[in-house]
């Protein structure tokens, strides 16, 4: 037995002595209900004249109806964007219904500046160096920090939450994720079309946030309180101000209570973007509750191959594996099908098993927006015509031309 000498110690502290406080936490990980799912979606506003980006947004969000839904109807960097976001949903059918009526809130706002809204990763022939900042102190200031670069970040993507119930938790998931970020950008891969050109690339928009210096993946770390250290030592060297300022493929977000996916362009259609985020929830459920990988030293050491072959190639990429029981080399579309039949066992009501179905027809049939999109330019020779089109299609009640 040992005697404690700390003269610290309260154990050397008189009896009606108050113990010190326990340090508050920097980050805190708020709880949430594991496996619900809430959406972002960043859109196109077009003017009707050439289908270039219009400089609307501030106006077109004081022209929404019902009032209560301009809180789910945000500005983004550029006046040419406009961002929805959807409440949080345990089931898949819930979340369309819910985006129908953003939707429609938005069109009917359009509607009234006369100009479009359209899903897809990036404007096809928008130059940067025309985009207008959107008024507010931190579109200005990152303006400010990032140069060009601000500007060049009129792309759109969708971003996925997924409710985890505590930092551990959400880090396990925010690593574990990554192995599918090939996934996700294959089947939203949605922005051929850059400055004009037909890039090669399915998702041309994954280049340009890359270009941001907080930008890739989060450090290998695996307990939150490790992870609230790295966060508070950033803190005090002023190179973030929150986390907002990490740019990476895959973050926890504590306050929400989520790890939020960023690599999906925009889909064309709200249906389209309902089937991803089911997608990140049927992986969430497997993920937590069977553990199988093991995060390791070399986790992230293929990553960013992997992640090259899903934005230049979409559904044809090849992605190479390290994971037992698995091949080197395989077909990204064979992946995303291998995973889709074994996720049936955590599907949970009948529109879980739509979902699977119409997302496994997607692999099989090797169909993302980038095709669709290329396809329309091929019939009809012009980019403009190919976001006119890409705006009905957005507005349209019918849905998604493939997933019918």
């Amino acid at each position: 037995m040992t005697t404690n000498t700390n003269p610290n110690s309260m154990a050397n502290a008189p009896a009606d002595a108050v113990p010190p406080m326990e340090a508050a936490a920097i980050l805190p990980f708020t709880v949430s209900q594991p496996f619900t799912m809430g959406i972002e979606l960043e859109l196109q506003l077009l003017n009707r004249r050439n289908y270039n980006l219009a400089t609307d947004a501030v106006d077109l969000l004081a022209w929404i109806e019902p009032r209560d839904l301009q809180k789910q109807i945000k500005l983004e960097m550029t006046q040419g964007m406009i961002e929805l976001n959807s409440d949080i949903h345990t089931r898949v059918d819930q979340l369309v219904q819910e985006l129908k009526v953003l939707r429609a809130a938005l069109l009917n706002g359009a509607q009234y500046l006369n100009i479009g809204v359209s899903g897809g990763g990036a404007h096809p022939f928008q130059r940067w160096s025309e985009q207008r900042i959107t008024p507010g102190e931190r579109f200005l200031d990152l303006h400010s920090k990032y140069g060009y670069l601000a500007k060049t970040f009129t792309v759109f993507g969708q971003h996925i939450h997924i409710g985890v119930p505590n930092g551990d938790d959400a880090l396990y998931l925010t690593h574990a994720f990554s192995r599918f970020v090939p996934h996700f950008i294959a089947l939203s891969a949605a922005s051929p079309f850059y400055q004009g050109i037909d890039t090669a690339f399915d998702s041309s928009r994954s280049n340009v946030v890359s270009a941001f210096p907080l930008s890739g993946t989060a450090p290998l770390l695996t307990r939150w309180n490790e992870f609230e250290a790295y966060y508070d030592k950033l803190l005090k060297l002023n190179v973030v101000a929150s986390m907002k300022d990490f740019y990476w493929d895959i973050r926890p977000k504590a306050e929400y209570g989520t790890v939020e996916i960023r690599v999906c362009d925009t889909p064309l259609t709200i249906e389209h973007a309902a089937l991803l985020a089911c997608y990140a929830q049927l992986l969430a459920r497997w993920l937590l509750t069977e553990r199988p990988l093991t995060i390791t030293p070399d986790f992230y050491l293929l990553y960013t191959y992997n992640r090259f072959q899903a934005s230049r190639y979409g559904l044809h990429g090849e992605i190479i594996s390290q994971e037992e029981n698995t091949p080197p080399r395989q077909a990204l579309s064979v992946g995303i099908l291998e995973r889709l039949d074994d996720l049936k066992r955590f599907t949970q009501n009948d529109a879980d098993l739509l979902a699977l179905r119409r997302l496994r027809n997607l692999a099989y049939e090797q169909l993302n927006d980038a095709g669709w999109l290329r396809q329309t330019f091929k019939q009809r020779g012009s980019l403009s015509d190919v976001m006119r089109l890409s705006s009905e299609l957005w507005m349209s009640r019918t849905g998604s031309p493939f997933l019918n």
